[in-house]
């Protein structure tokens, strides 16, 4: 579920990034993405699908 979310957020990024749309928001959303993803890592949770 977390790593779906982070795709989705990055996904979002990189729509925008080529058109040109939502501007700093996007740019947050990748940020939180990335925050989430390096936050997991290093607690070491795994999740189970």
């Amino acid at each position: 579920m977390l790593y779906t979310l982070i795709s989705l957020l990055v996904l979002f990024w990189l729509v925008g990034l080529v058109a040109h749309i939502g501007g700093g928001f996007i740019h947050g959303l990748l940020v939180l993405a990335l925050f989430i993803f390096v936050f997991d890592m290093l607690t070491g949770r795994r999740t189970t699908i």
